[in-house]
């Protein structure tokens, strides 16, 4: 089996078992109420973002800033590293979480980006095993709305969304697929996959 073909079966167990890895004692405190607040409150500031007619740059710095305060991004980096992440170093793992921060504000900061002159809106929310599913409705100039989902968890203390779906794309699959290439390409070398992350995206 290839390492693209173990990653991407890896990926798919890893999808399943995701929550499962979420504190459950944790979670009991989050309802409804706060899941729908947090992602009101997100959904709020990147609709003040993509309507502040700033520069791209300064956008992703804001889009950054976004993430890492209502994004459980030690997870999320931590679930793309996959298994990689337990031969590396402490060092390692932190210029990686420090490197992907950045990578995936850059890269998601430029989806929403494309919601210039459109907005998201709140539309339900559900309790999913120890986690809260937020649906939201992406309104986009001359064209058809679609869902934004966003999974949301109190797994470190406080409420923070862990993974989200735009249009059905999986955050957590995508970015674990991502590394796990970026990896495979530097022949399993971390460093350089970390030198790599900070120029993509």
């Amino acid at each position: 089996m290839s390492n693209v073909t173990r990653r991407h079966a890896a990926g798919l167990v890893g999808a399943g078992l995701a929550g499962l890895t979420l504190t459950p004692s944790s979670a009991l405190a989050l309802d409804n109420v706060s899941a729908k607040q947090l992602v009101d409150e997100l959904v709020g500031e990147i609709n003040r973002i993509i309507g502040s007619g700033k520069s791209e740059q300064a956008m992703f710095r804001d889009f950054e800033r976004v993430f890492s305060k209502y994004g459980d991004t030690s997870y999320i980096a931590a679930y793309a590293m996959g298994n990689d992440g337990r031969r590396a170093s402490g060092a390692q793992k932190k210029a990686f979480s420090d490197a992907f921060q950045t990578y995936i504000s850059r890269k998601y900061g430029s989806r929403f980006r494309e919601f210039i002159g459109g907005r998201l809106e709140v539309q339900s929310v559900r309790p999913v095993k120890s986690w809260f599913e937020v649906k939201t409705t992406a309104y986009l100039r001359g064209e058809s709305p679609f869902t934004v989902t966003f999974l949301v968890s109190n797994r470190t203390g406080r409420d923070k969304f862990f993974n989200m779906f735009i249009e059905g794309i999986n955050l957590l699959l995508t970015e674990r697929t991502e590394i796990g290439a970026m990896i495979d390409r530097r022949g399993g070398n971390i460093d350089a996959m970390i030198n790599d992350l900070k120029n993509a995206g």
